[in-house]
């Protein structure tokens, strides 16, 4: 599942995080893996319908999903409103369809999208792998304090790691 992947998220984006283009080459990475394999593959599309929306807007560029993740044929997309990717969604029905037990996370944000739909994964009884290094996380402020991305990044993996995903490179994953 390739969650959110979009170009807002990119330099010139409304919302760049840190490290997207490395994370979008590592996911590219596991993509053409699990194309070769004959794998199944679910891109999942953030799409913030709101007039005062930062970013993910309808109509613009950024709510692209990267060229370097783009959708292949026969591969769904589904579109959501929420962090998790299962709220509202036919996500869990395409699931079921493909009798999948196990989901493959990556993409963005690490902190919002993929720590929601990775939990929601877990709670309804999949087995979770996140690819860490296939995904970004932005700075975050919490108490004054400014917390650096890659700090955010590590934090929030490693909360998946203690008991809802494994977490791993996609190199250990390829």
């Amino acid at each position: 599942m390739i969650v959110d992947i979009q170009n807002d998220y990119f330099p010139g984006g409304a919302y760049p995080l840190e490290g997207p283009e490395e994370a979008a080459r590592a996911a590219r990475a596991v993509l053409d893996r699990f194309r070769e394999g004959g794998e199944p593959v679910v891109h999942v599309q953030h799409v913030w319908d709101a007039e005062d929306a930062p970013f993910m807007r309808p109509g613009t560029a950024g709510i692209e999903i990267h060229d370097l993740v783009a959708p292949g044929p026969g591969e769904p997309v589904v579109r959501k409103v929420f962090p998790n990717a299962f709220r509202d969604t036919e996500l869990a029905g395409l699931l079921a369809e493909r009798e999948a037990t196990t989901v493959v996370l990556l993409g963005m944000m690490t902190s919002m999208c993929i720590d929601a739909t990775a939990r929601a994964a877990f709670d309804l009884g999949f087995e979770v792998t996140v690819v860490g290094d296939a995904c970004a996380a932005p700075d975050l402020e919490y108490a004054g304090r400014r917390v650096a991305a890659a700090d955010v990044q590590t934090s929030f993996l490693a909360a998946l790691a203690d008991g809802y995903a494994s977490v791993v490179p996609s190199e250990v994953l390829l």
